[in-house]
């Protein structure tokens, strides 16, 4: 029984639809990747001190609120815009999305952020692909933790942005997004990097060629984000509530 459950789930994650989900999140991800480290890399080629320079600082949190934004906006329709495997595994654990359609929508995102890094390693000659680090002053736990943090915002924020019966953004949710993560990168930016996605910091890490801390950007993000669903799908606004304020809304309309 169990495995014919399996099956039929691993079906559903390989249909035409499911395919194009994967395209959507590779397409996103790829973009936003591009993005963000491409930034990076503009900000130390315009300024070889960019580490200590504060504009390098707000020139990453406007190229965060602008890629998370639109590259969730071009995908919400069809993958439903994760851009994240904290987003995706968050979803997965609250059970909006089954674990096979996760593992591909990661595979996908880790794919494409290794593709962008890729690309912007061949064409910037003589430009090196930063990967994230953690201050010399914090511990791994530190910067687990408040990588956890940043990430609990986020997804907290996707949550709310992507709901139409408690949220009232509409439209501009993803802008909504995208706002959080540049305020946490703002926030914490010398600190931990703000990275809040593990694809990013992954694909970083792979074509820079360094692993080092690379479990921060994992397991603080990850948790983060399954407490951050749990949170809003059990505690804050749970399905019966949510049922419950559609039905007053469509009372109310007729």
């Amino acid at each position: 029984m169990a495995s014919t459950t399996l099956t039929a789930r691993f079906n559903q994650s390989v249909t035409k639809e499911a395919l194009r989900s994967y395209l959507a999140e590779f397409i996103s991800t790829f973009f936003y990747v591009f993005a963000v480290v491409g930034s990076a890399m503009a900000s130390k080629k315009l300024s070889p001190d960019a580490a200590s320079n504060t504009s390098s600082l707000v020139v990453a949190a406007i190229a965060n609120v602008f890629a998370l934004s639109s590259t969730v906006y071009i995908a919400a329709n069809i993958s439903g815009g994760h851009v994240n495997p904290a987003v995706t595994f968050a979803k997965a654990v609250s059970g909006h999305i089954t674990v096979p359609t996760a593992l591909f929508y990661w595979v996908s995102q880790m794919l494409a952020s290794v593709m962008a890094s890729l690309l912007l390693r061949v064409t910037a000659i003589g430009q090196n692909i930063p990967a994230y680090t953690i201050a010399q002053e914090m511990t791994g736990f530190g910067a687990s933790l408040l990588e956890g943090v940043l990430t609990f915002a986020l997804v907290y924020t996707v949550y709310a942005a992507g709901d139409p019966r408690g949220s009232p953004l509409g439209a501009i949710g993803p802008l909504a997004i995208g706002m959080m993560a540049g305020a946490n990168v703002l926030a914490t930016g010398p600190f931990s990097g703000g990275s809040m996605n593990p694809a990013c910091a992954f694909g970083s890490a792979v074509v820079a060629g360094s692993f080092k801390n690379q479990a921060v950007y994992w397991v603080g993000p990850l948790f983060g984000a399954a407490v951050a669903g749990l949170v809003y799908d059990i505690v804050v606004f749970p399905a019966q509530v949510q049922d419950s304020i559609a039905g007053v809304s469509d009372g109310t309309a007729v």
